[in-house]
């Protein structure tokens, strides 16, 4: 699974970081910050992340 976050959609709302904390975070500047290439079994949980991002700039690619 690859993790792919469009930083030019991204808003850094922090929806993803409640849904997948194990991949997603917020770093020192307050800007999103993401596991490209987590672990299969994460895989419900960046789905969620992917579902509640308002903007939709989360992709899921195999």
């Amino acid at each position: 699974m690859k993790v792919v976050v469009d930083m030019n959609k991204c808003q850094d709302h922090g929806q993803c970081v409640f849904a997948a904390p194990d991949v997603f975070h917020m770093d020192d500047a307050g800007r999103l910050a993401y596991v490209p290439d987590p672990d299969d079994a994460l895989c419900d949980e960046v789905e969620e992340a992917a579902d509640v991002c308002p903007l939709q700039a989360i992709r899921i690619e195999d």
